[in-house]
């Protein structure tokens, strides 16, 4: 409406009207009555101007859009739509309102009069396109020519996760992921396409926002006396994952080779979460509850003494006195928001989950931002990540290769049914330090680490002239860990018993990444392009500090972490009195490579059929002799979209195209410098009694081998993309062959020889083929209910082809069973094939039958599955959605060393517990439980693992809150499989001779059964 002066109002509708003049005319009263009157219609004109608007904004289908931004068009004010898709704003009348949302087209509507005003937005078909990351840039996934895997975080595992690698698990096809243990913040093996390497280490290249890990980890394992070699803790684990946005898997060498000499075991591109539309604050909170999912079938107190085991007086179960009922806490925070010109978003993160054995814990602090603005016109982009975390591991005693005596786990499965914890109110009932009471070692130990990372980058973009952009990345990796292991005096366990035992062990990383490459598109007719030229530095630098101290004058566990002092050292007084020793600096370590690359690529499109990529790395490391400093890792790909050609029929096919891609990618995931001659002084040990320090002689660990070179992985791949149903079912096929050689090695020589060992190039063949399947398919699709199925499945064949001599590894340990192993390599068998004696039952005397005699030998059975597959069904009813996801595994098989040390007549008469089909099973006990297929299973498994049900809450027209979720889950609800050990998903590492093992299962932290239940909030 206009804005008229008194004036002008009586002289646009009473033209006529007399002009008063004071003293002039008694009808002056009436005129001021008038004045007023006007003077309140001006007013009202002027608070006229702003009207309420409410309405909703729909989509093509009417279905209403949360999240939809509403803004006056040329100011800052704005809402955004609720969960119905409705909206309330006061705005000038007579202006314009502008509806804009992610992939949809914005649209701007005049208000006028209106007072209600809906709208309905069409979908942008550009935007919606699927983007993929596929390294150091992105392409539409209908474009990209490699095999590549997009994962959202619609996609993601739901639940309790702890580690990135769980959010993919059982979600792609061609990739195993396999969890060493159950223990929170435990370590995660994960293969792409099959296993390729030995020495090299088989877990693909992790790359966070750019920035490339090196695959180290950033914790301390152990070796303690009494409790044997201790594993890691996951290096992932400090990645919030509710902090991800999207993870996309490079498979073959035609994507990975952008990563050259680091992508042989294929890339995992890891985009953390971007502010987006008006700022908006999120909360999500969960509480889960976790229980063990099996117990071992052990005899009970009864049925022990009933087997004739001897009675000491109680009944406990060992079992239910360790495992307990864990809960599970996070908080997540984030607030962000942006727009074209740019974006942030801050969050913090909060992690408190309690493993199912008495006193293990993880927790977790962590800090994200991330932002990027542009300036000068839109031409130069300044944008920077940063993910800082706190994490705080309580470990408990459980091991890779303690003995007989056994670990706590192992403890646990042998103790007396019949024994008591306790021999006097607070005093735990131990005997001998052979049979460990599984109460006092979780009680009387101590096992925290403490590990401080900060990831991130800072990088720019200038658009130097259309189409040709230059961008510089700063990145940075560095960690600080340090773990305090102890054991108190009290603790009967061998070389701890009236000794206790700490060690503190320290780790730090400081590894730093520049990178510098254009980027330049261009068309030409029917011809695009895009190319990059890049260069790439990278250094990673390791150090480590050890300390261990015994004979303590305290069992105050605290005291002893803290004051290393109280380890006390006595010096003899007379020649024949025994030295005592208190506390060693075992040794300390610091090593530097550096990675410096060129790398390119160069993209091709005619017309919208044909595609063409060409890739080349050219990778020198610090790693290698000097030689061969330098690898160079080419590909080239190429993909037909035969969609359209006039030949196929467009009624069937929405998408058809043919992919073929050859590249070569290395792996450079060995130790530092081993091509010279170096000596080092080895570490110092406290022997058993503490009486004696040994080590500490220098010794070589490696010699002169200028040719020392890549280890190199030529793969070939023929995939198959379509879409059919008008878009309904679609999907695609993979097939492909991975040949690694140039094998690294570390070779024991045949003595007498100048060497003891060295390492090589061997001149082997690891061959992996396979065919992966990957469909999705909308079931239903209606405005009320939708339902989603999508499926993936791989076959993989593993083969060693061209190896001289013989490999063993697969540590077995148990009584009885020093030097036992399970697992040989040689040409013509896959890696880590179970080599062992063939089994077939005791004879009349208990003896066992050994048909093929009583050697070891190959009997056709592989750790490395043939199959793995994925199933999940996600539904939507309403503001109701649900997901059930399967996965499962295939044609593998797991050699049980837990049984073959614990489970048997042996045991038994050695006043050790065992599992109920022991008894009476005929079995003599004074034959040695050797190695054989007795105690090898299959490993073949289908898993409920994941059941989500979520209650999106209406939101009508609240002001307060835009989103509101609800949701319960459930994860590990159920297990197929003929497996007698608590889960079949596992892998202990069981080592020898610096050759890793696979698919061993040995006094395993064991797997839980998790419901949780939480909500999220966006204000």
């Amino acid at each position: 409406m206009m804005n008229l002066s008194n004036r002008s109002l009586r002289q646009h509708h009473f033209p006529d009207a007399p002009v008063a003049r004071a003293g002039k005319s008694p009808s002056i009263r009436k005129m001021g009555l008038l004045t007023v009157l006007f003077a309140m219609l001006q007013v009202t004109f002027v608070f006229a101007q702003e009207v309420n608007v409410a309405g909703k904004v729909t989509d093509s289908k009417s279905e209403g859009l949360p999240g939809v931004t509403v803004t006056v068009k040329g100011s800052t004010r704005g809402t955004n739509t609720d969960v119905q898709g409705n909206y309330q704003i006061t705005v000038p009348a007579n202006t314009t309102l502008s509806f804009s949302a992610i992939g949809y087209v914005t649209k701007d509507m005049p208000v006028g009069n209106n007072t209600v005003l809906d709208v309905s937005l069409s979908e942008d078909v550009k935007a919606l396109e699927e983007v993929v990351v596929v390294g150091y840039g992105t392409v539409k996934k209908k474009d990209a020519t490699g095999a590549v895997s997009a994962l959202g975080s619609k996609d993601f595992q739901k639940g309790i996760v702890t580690s990135p690698e769980q959010l993919m698990q059982g979600r792609v096809a061609g990739v195993q992921i396999t969890q060493q243990s159950g223990e929170p913040g435990g370590g995660i093996n994960v293969r792409i396409r099959g296993t390729s390497s030995v020495l090299g280490g088989n877990n693909p290249l992790f790359v966070i926002d750019g920035v490339p890990l090196s695959g180290d980890n950033t914790s301390s394992g152990g070796d303690n006396q009494g409790v044997g070699r201790q594993p890691a803790k996951n290096p992932l684990n400090f990645l919030n994952p509710d902090d991800i946005q999207s993870m996309d898997i490079l498979k073959d060498a035609s994507a990975t080779a952008i990563y050259g000499s680091r992508g042989a075991n294929g890339v995992v591109l890891i985009t953390t979460k971007r502010g987006r539309g008006k700022g908006t604050l999120d909360y999500g909170y969960s509480f889960g509850i976790s229980n063990i999912t099996k117990k071992y079938d052990l005899l009970n107190a009864q049925e022990y003494k009933a087997a004739g085991g001897q009675d000491q007086g109680a009944d406990t179960d060992w079992q239910d006195v360790l495992f307990r009922t864990a809960k599970t806490q996070q908080h997540n925070l984030s607030y962000g928001g942006g727009d074209a010109s740019g974006n942030y978003r801050f969050s913090l993160g909060y992690l408190n989950q309690d493993g199912i054995v008495q006193t293990s814990n993880v927790k977790r602090y962590s800090v994200g931002f991330s932002g990027q603005k542009k300036f000068i016109g839109d031409k130069l982009t300044i944008g920077s990540n940063l993910n800082f975390a706190n994490t705080q591991d309580t470990g408990v005693p459980i091991s890779e290769n303690i003995g007989f005596e056994g670990d706590l786990m192992g403890s646990i499965l042998k103790a007396n049914p019949t024994r008591a914890v306790f021999s006097a109110p607070g005093v735990y009932n131990q005997v001998t330090n052979s049979e460990p009471n599984p109460a006092a070692f979780v009680n009387l130990s101590r096992d925290k680490n403490n590990t401080l990372r900060a990831l991130g980058n800072i990088n720019a973009e200038l658009e130097i002239i259309k189409g040709l952009k230059f961008k510089t990345v700063l990145g940075f990796d560095k960690s600080m860990s340090s773990r305090k292991q102890a054991y108190s005096r009290d603790l009967y366990v061998t070389g701890i018993r009236d000794l206790g035992r700490v060690y503190i062990r320290d780790v730090e990383t400081n590894n730093q990444l520049w990178e510098n490459y254009f980027t330049y598109d261009k068309e030409i007719g029917n011809v695009s392009l895009n190319a990059l030229l890049g260069y790439s530095y990278q250094s990673f630098e390791y150090g480590t500090k050890n300390v261990t101290a015994t004979r303590f004058r305290t069992s105050d566990l605290d005291l002893m972490v803290n004051n290393l002092g109280v380890a006390g050292t006595v010096t003899p007084k007379d020649e024949t009195a025994v030295a005592t020793v208190g506390s060693v600096i075992q040794n300390s370590s610091y090593t530097k490579d550096e990675l410096q690359s060129y790398f390119g690529r160069v993209n091709l499109g005619f017309g919208s059929k044909y595609l063409f990529t060409g890739t080349l790395r050219v990778d020198g490391s610090s790693k290698f002799g000097g030689n061969n400093k330098y690898g160079y890792f080419p590909s080239g790909a190429f993909k037909w979209k035969l969609v359209e050609e006039e030949f196929i029929p467009k009624t069937v096919f929405t998408d058809l195209s043919l992919r073929v891609g050859y590249g070569v990618t290395g792996n450079q995931a060995i130790p530092h410098n081993l091509y010279d001659r170096r000596d080092r002084y080895g570490d110092y040990t406290i022997n058993d009694t503490g009486t004696n320090i040994s080590g500490g002689g220098s010794g070589a660990v490696a010699y002169n081998n200028a040719d020392l070179k890549w280890e190199s992985t030529a793969a070939f791949n023929l995939g198959l993309d379509f879409s059919i149903l008008k878009g309904r079912l679609g999907g695609t096929i993979d097939v492909y062959s991975k040949s690694t050689k140039d094998l690294l090695f570390k070779v024991v020589s045949a003595q007498p020889a100048p060497n003891p060992f060295t390492y090589r190039n061997l001149d082997t063949d690891i061959q992996n083929r396979g065919i992966e399947l990957a469909l999705n398919a909308i079931v239903v699709d209606g405005k009320k209910f939708s339902w989603e199925v999508l499926v993936n499945a791989s076959y993989n064949k593993n083969m060693v082809k061209n190896l001289t001599g013989s490999y063993q590894t697969g540590e077995i340990n148990g009584q009885g069973l020093s030097g036992a192993f399970a697992q040989q390599l040689e040409a013509g068998q896959p890696l880590f094939a179970y080599f062992v004696r063939e089994f077939a039952g005791f004879d009349d005397s208990g003896k066992p039958i050994y048909p093929n005699g009583d050697i070891q030998q190959f009997v056709g059975k592989s750790p490395l599955p043939k199959v793995n597959a994925g199933l999940t069904n996600n539904l939507k009813y309403g503001n109701f959605d649900l997901s059930v996801f399967f996965n499962g595994v295939f044609g593998n098989y797991i050699y049980s060393n837990t049984a073959n040390a614990f489970f048997t007549q042996g045991s038994f008469q050695n006043g050790r517990n065992v599992t109920k089909n022991v008894i009476g099973n005929g079995e003599d006990p004074l034959f040695a439980p050797d190695v054989s297929t007795r105690f090898l299973e299959k490993g073949d498994f289908v898993r409920l693992q994941n059941f989500s049900l979520g209650y999106r809450v209406p939101m009508k027209s609240n002001k307060v809150l835009s989103n509101a979720r609800v949701f319960v889950s459930g994860q590990n609800l159920l297990t197929i499989t003929k497996y007698s050990g608590q889960d079949p998903e596992v892998s202990t590492n069981k080592q020898m001779n610096d050759i890793p093992s696979f698919g061993i299962d040995y006094t395993s932290y064991p797997r839980a059964r998790t419901w949780t239940v939480g909500f999220n909030v966006s204000f």
